[in-house]
């Protein structure tokens, strides 16, 4: 069975998104006993006994993004997309390599996974029909807000790592809904060939 260009991608996406919640929980269980979701940054995972399960998983996000890219450029002729996509990839795994210990280029590569991904969720809205086009312009702006909180040092009680997730959420939740939606599209477009 020959798999199309975009279930390529959806798959891709899908994966990404879902291993990296997966690998966050699990490098948030196995961090020091006195981590908080709340007080301590997502990267904080990225050094001491979590490190290995983080930035890994980050890397593997960002170079799971990546491949995708190319195949949704492949399946739907979208540019623009896909290079917030590749400019996303490339902070995610400028993350995992990049961690806290490099000083001010971890927050570099950190603020371009978090504003291409919020804006990727944006741009997506071509590809996309209602209700998802809604939401994912949503996820983006939630994102996008999140950021701008987050830049400002105002968290609304969520303390810095709570408004880094408020980033960080919406774009993983954008990433598997966008993967599931190619793989049924592209599903639904080849069994309505077939009739």
């Amino acid at each position: 069975m020959k798999y199309s260009d975009g279930k390529i991608a959806g798959s891709f996406f899908f994966i990404a998104a879902s291993q990296f919640i997966i690998g966050m929980m699990v490098a948030e269980a196995r961090a020091v006993s006195n981590y908080s979701i709340s007080t301590n940054y997502i990267s904080d995972l990225g050094v001491g006994p979590s490190a290995m399960i983080f930035n890994s998983s980050v890397f593997l996000l960002g170079l799971l993004i990546l491949v995708g890219a190319l195949f949704l450029q492949r399946a739907f002729d979208f540019k623009p997309l896909t290079i917030l996509l590749i400019l996303t990839s490339l902070g995610s795994m400028g993350v995992g390599v990049f961690t806290e210990h490099y000083g001010s280029i971890h927050p570099i590569v950190s603020l371009i996974a978090f504003l291409f991904g919020a804006l990727s969720c944006i741009a997506s809205i071509k590809l996309l029909k209602l209700p998802f086009s809604v939401i994912a312009v949503i996820l983006g702006l939630t994102a996008l807000a999140a950021l701008g909180l987050f830049g400002a040092k105002d968290y609304l009680g969520l303390g810095p790592g709570g408004m880094e997730r408020m980033i960080a959420y919406p774009i993983l939740v954008w990433g598997a809904g966008f993967g599931g939606y190619l793989l049924a599209k592209t599903e639904n477009a080849r069994q309505q060939k077939q009739q």
